[in-house]
């Protein structure tokens, strides 16, 4: 059976894994600066948007792929390439990307045999939609997965069955360098995670929250003094999750802007040479637009899948 996988723009996988596994990848439109930005997970492009863009992105719109895209794209193409595809969208509480998605699915379902027909494909044709329930590097850690067992040659039933277990299971953190970009962001969207009292006091004394991302809810779990020292902070709290073991033996980090940064902050070598001596491979991705039009450049994530457990610093 041949499966392929689709994630959305906002999915922060390395670009080398998305070629190298052939991910398609569903863009994510920014409206910002008066021109729209596409999404596409082009590194150039990205690189571009936080050198010149990431300042008023704040105030940034969002268009998720449409049904009707969805649909072209998996009628003429992907119903033709694969016998089943899993795509893999960022949280429903925070897009309606999923929503699009199931809904091409009934018309993609419905009408996939003509096309698999003229090209002589005669065998059905299946979907699965899997709202990850988190966003950006988390959204990465079920798709990692969802590779390894395709090539280890798992079922689908299997695979689904393990990403399921995944998506409520994965927890993503992420680490703002400036608290502008999220208070402006969250106050767009209603959120009063991050309230002006709050904001005020941070920006003065460089408090920043470490926010959570996980089963379909954001939110700050944690704050640290300091981004460098909160950095080393979130660094060690992960390698004590290492210690205790995830439930899959791989741990994205990522970075917004080029991610050679990461290596200048506090701890990273010691968590990277930790994960290593635990046989957990370690992914490192460059934040996509969608997520830094959230949190800003220089901020950090970091994601793995894991017990549920509490935040200590």
């Amino acid at each position: 059976m041949r499966i392929g996988i689709v994630v959305d723009s906002a999915c922060d996988l390395p670009q080398a894994f998305i070629e190298e596994n052939n991910i398609v990848i569903l863009p994510i439109t920014l409206h910002l600066d008066g021109r729209q930005m596409i999404d596409q997970r082009d590194p150039s492009t990205t690189l571009e948007f936080y050198a010149q863009h990431v300042a008023a992105a704040a105030q940034a719109e969002t268009t998720a792929y449409s049904v009707e895209q969805t649909k072209k794209l998996f009628l003429e193409r992907l119903v033709i390439d694969y016998d089943l595809v899993f795509v893999f969208t960022i949280a429903s509480s925070r897009s309606p990307m999923y929503d699009n998605v199931k809904q091409a699915a009934l018309t993609i379902l419905n009408d996939y045999k003509v096309p698999r027909q003229a090209a002589g494909i005669k065998t059905p044709f299946a979907m699965r939609v899997i709202d990850t329930q988190n966003c950006f590097g988390a959204q990465a850690i079920p798709v990692i997965e969802c590779v390894r067992m395709i090539k280890a040659g798992e079922s689908h039933n299997r695979i689904r069955e393990r990403v399921e277990y995944l998506v409520q299971n994965t927890f993503g953190y992420l680490l703002p360098r400036d608290l502008k970009q999220l208070r402006a962001r969250a106050q767009k969207r209603g959120d009063k995670s991050v309230g002006l009292v709050q904001y005020i006091i941070g920006s003065a004394l460089d408090v920043k929250p470490l926010v959570r991302g996980y089963r379909n809810d954001t939110g700050p779990v944690a704050r640290v003094r300091h981004f460098e020292e909160g950095a080393a902070k979130v660094f060690k709290y992960v390698e004590g999750q290492l210690q205790k073991g995830l439930l899959t033996p791989t741990l994205l980090i990522e970075y917004g802007g080029d991610p050679a940064n990461l290596a200048k902050l506090p701890g990273y070598a010691d968590l990277v040479d930790t994960a290593q001596r635990k046989g957990v491979e370690v992914f490192i991705a460059m934040m996509s637009m969608v997520a830094g039009i959230h949190v800003g450049e220089g901020a950090l994530g970091i994601a793995f899948a894991a017990n549920e457990h509490e935040v200590t610093l």
